[in-house]
């Protein structure tokens, strides 16, 4: 099961945010053109800042460094995704899979979560450590 949900919410969504994070590089031009269909502001940059916000968070789950925050901040991204571009224009990659990317970084943001908390209270289960001084 362990295996199945790294897969499910880091090797898989990895690999597509590398994608289409290279993508905002590799086909800067077209991401422009789409940003700029979208009313998005600076276009460019714009796109630069998600291509690099992609790769970044890509290689965060790939490599399974900083995932709370990286799973977060993809999450926000495939909101932006799905509203902007999905809803609002009806692109078919914002409307299938955006809403899976989200639905594998809000899994993952749940896990990670759910392992920080029990974490804590196994902490604070242990006894205290008596003074070695004393």
């Amino acid at each position: 099961m362990r295996i199945a949900l790294t897969l499910a919410t880091r090797v898989a969504p990895g690999g597509v945010f590398l994608v289409f994070g290279g993508d905002e590089f590799v086909n800067h031009a077209r991401n422009v053109r789409a940003f700029t269909l979208y009313g998005l502001p600076a276009p460019s940059a714009f796109s630069y800042a998600i291509g690099s916000l992609e790769v970044i968070g890509a290689l965060a789950l790939l490599c399974g460094i900083a995932l709370l925050p990286a799973a977060v901040v993809l999450a926000g991204d495939m909101v932006g995704a799905i509203v902007v571009s999905g809803v609002a224009l009806g692109e078919l990659v914002s409307l299938t899979i955006a809403p899976t990317m989200l639905a594998a970084m809000l899994l993952l943001i749940g896990r990670e979560w759910s392992a920080r908390r029990m974490a804590v209270n196994s902490a604070m289960d242990q006894p205290a450590v008596a003074d070695a001084g004393a």
